[in-house]
């Protein structure tokens, strides 16, 4: 349904978004607000690491998580051909964006820990409406429910027309086959949600389980790995692009610093993930050199004619 969605293009996607995201708005922003009329701190103390895991391994399982919470940060750079003055507008969206959703996140669960008993979130399929059903009454739990049913086509809706865009953009760049260039007369790119769509539901497929929670974390782990190895390479390249740009002295060493900081956050997000997740992760990974093999052509001989190295890197 989202698929076909998307094939009005970008003014039909944005529309229905514009109507979706106030199923998220509503019941995370809200609870953020008005929740804490209702937040108990015993209750909340109890949730606090009610399995007494040491601090070092109870990080390390939310990794993945946090992970998942935060993809999307980096879709504003997507449009940066449609915004204005990017350079200094997209840097600002992804930081900005990212602290306002970190302020909603973490106030909505902290709230939610203090007002559900942490044995009855871990058990209800639809958390965010079972503490509504709790603070006013079941009527208002299935109305929140509904909020959030919204708030995941349009969630899915995004994420697919994002999928095919970034596709067809590196088509555009010769770095992808041609056909995911190709769009209808809306310019939404066809072959690419096509391919998006299909590729989710084989993924959902194949992480199927019995138990709704252990497929979200199995999704969640692989979702963590296959993000962070373009996370890795991005930032590795901040060396290459402060080479470009001339950059030297004390920034020039402090954007290093943080190059380093970044990566052993990565390799130690990578561990915390876990093996199936890696492996799964390898797999995928192997596809994507596999069709990078039959497009490298492409670029035999574009290499830059100084490739001399920046006198702090020698």
């Amino acid at each position: 349904m989202t698929t076909l969605a998307n094939f009005g293009g970008p003014k039909v996607t944005g529309h229905i978004g514009s109507v979706t995201v106030w199923g998220v708005i509503i019941p995370v922003a809200g609870l953020s607000i008005i929740g804490w009329f209702w937040f108990d701190a015993n209750t909340f103390m109890e949730a606090w690491n009610p399995h007494d895991k040491p601090v070092s391994e109870a990080i390390a399982r939310s990794i993945p998580l946090t992970l998942w919470c935060f993809l999307g940060m980096e879709a504003a750079a997507q449009n940066s051909g449609a915004v204005e003055n990017p350079r200094k507008n997209v840097p600002l969206a992804c930081m900005l964006g990212t602290l306002g959703a970190a302020i909603v996140y973490i106030a909505s669960t902290t709230v939610i820990q203090g007002i559900v008993p942490n044995a009855d979130l871990a058990n209800s399929s639809a958390p965010f409406a079972y503490v509504y059903a709790q603070m006013f009454n079941p009527v208002t739990g299935k109305i929140i429910m509904g909020f959030a049913v919204l708030a995941c086509v349009g969630s899915l809706l995004a994420w697919q027309f994002t999928l095919a865009q970034v596709a067809k953009s590196a088509a555009d760049q010769q770095m992808f086959p041609r056909f995911f260039s190709r769009v209808n007369k809306h310019t939404a790119p066809v072959v690419g949600l096509i391919v998006a769509t299909s590729l989710q539901s084989l993924v959902a497929l194949s992480t199927m389980s019995p138990n709704a929670t252990e497929q979200f974390n199995a999704l969640v782990g692989l979702t963590a790995v296959t993000i962070l190895l373009p996370y890795i390479t991005a930032i590795t390249a901040l060396i290459v692009v402060q080479y470009m740009a001339k950059v030297s002295g004390a920034t020039y060493r402090f954007n290093v610093v943080a190059v380093l900081i970044s990566i052993a956050y990565c390799i130690y997000a990578l561990y915390a993930s876990g093996q199936d997740a890696v492996f799964g992760a390898m797999l995928v990974l192997g596809v994507g050199y596999l069709l990078y093999g039959f497009i490298a052509y492409r670029f035999v001989g574009q290499g830059t004619a100084d490739t001399q190295l920046h006198p702090l890197t020698e």
